[in-house]
């Protein structure tokens, strides 16, 4: 089969939905996990990985790997990763990705499943490649699986074709293991079976996550990720996501008539009203508008790492601290607008119309 057939038959294999978040709690050292952010998020990562010479020298060598993202609509990542240490070919000591990812399928709004597929240009290899990955969230388990085809590297052109999997067990909110193995099905002298295994952490009351780990891979593009080799490195990747909001067009929704909310302000609703669920994550309310009858409770969850409120602009109502995976009601008896904010984040603003 040739390099586009294959590529052709994993593209029709996939559909394109997002892990919501750049976290490394639902990722393993090589593999990426399905996630394609939110639109409007730009995300940073800083991959860096040391590896040790034999004795006497103990030399330390450190190969950083830096990924540039940006979240669209439709579930998609457009982005580029650059390698300052490539082993795909002599030409190029360094090795750049630039990349498309959509996701179709996301356990979070129903489905069985997450689902993601990726399309590049590896400079280095000087060809396309692709991965279509899974996940699938179970109790205190994430298990990871991918499938990518990888253009060969060198003049003789054709396709790898590499295996993944992976899983990150959960053990607190904040705190998760990972591992992972992947093989190509036909490797070449000195390429080994690639593996890593690592403990991430979500740093509370931020956005940001960070990992420890060992691997036997170079870095963190498809090819890198899939090439096993005979050293072992250690080293860390730390995510940093920017949600432009922040600075830019961050001003209030309009304002209107404001009418005191009554009855429910807690952990909560009222038995006997209707509820509407809404989420705050990656500095956003999401709906940030959201049109519901007289006694409604709208639920606000927080899935971010990052601690927030809604509050009226009037100081009307206010749901207090919404702590990480917390949750807080709001029920609204009377029409009117309620333009709101989060204190602690001004730019985050939003509205409730009640008819």
């Amino acid at each position: 089969m040739s390099r586009r057939e294959l590529l052709v038959a994993v593209l029709c294999a996939s559909g394109a939905a997002p892990a919501h978040a750049q976290t490394v709690l639902d990722r393993t050292p090589n593999l990426a996990g399905a996630w394609v952010g939110t639109a409007g998020v730009l995300h940073f990562n800083f991959l860096h990985r040391f590896s040790i010479s034999s004795a006497p020298e103990r030399k330390v060598t450190a190969a950083p790997t830096f990924l540039l993202a940006a979240g669209f609509p439709a579930h998609t990542l457009l982005g580029v990763h650059y390698a300052t240490n490539s082993t795909l070919s002599p030409r190029y000591p360094n090795e750049w990705e630039v990349f498309g990812r959509v996701a179709p399928l996301d356990q979070e709004t129903g489905a069985p499943i997450d689902v993601s597929a990726q399309v590049g240009y590896n400079l280095a290899a000087e060809g396309l490649d692709a991965e279509v990955a899974v996940a699938r969230r179970q109790a205190r388990f994430r298990l990871l699986a991918a499938l990518r085809v990888l253009a060969e590297p060198g003049e003789n052109g054709g396709a790898d074709i590499a295996l993944a999997t992976g899983v990150i067990f959960r053990l607190t909110r904040h705190l998760a293991f990972s591992a992972d193995v992947a093989t190509l099905t036909e490797r070449a002298a000195g390429e080994d079976v690639a593996w890593g295994g690592g403990l991430n952490w979500a740093i509370p009351h931020t956005p940001h996550t960070l990992s420890l780990h060992a691997t036997n891979t170079n870095n963190a593009t498809l090819q890198g990720a899939s090439r096993g080799t005979g050293e072992t490195r250690y080293g860390f990747e730390f995510t940093i996501p920017v949600t432009l909001s922040r600075y830019f067009g961050g001003r209030a929704p309009p304002s209107g008539r404001t009418v005191p909310a009554e009855d429910t302000q807690g952990d909560l609703p009222a038995a006997d009203s209707d509820t509407v669920t809404a989420v705050v994550e990656d500095f956003r309310f999401s709906p940030a508008r959201l049109e519901v009858a007289r006694g409604t409770t709208i639920v606000w969850i927080n899935r971010g790492q990052v601690v927030h409120t809604v509050t009226a602009q009037d100081q009307s109502f206010d749901s207090g601290s919404i702590e990480s995976g917390s949750r807080r009601a709001v029920t609204f008896s009377r029409a009117g607008t309620f333009p709101f904010r989060c204190t602690p984040h001004p730019f985050m603003t939003g509205m409730v119309v009640v008819r």
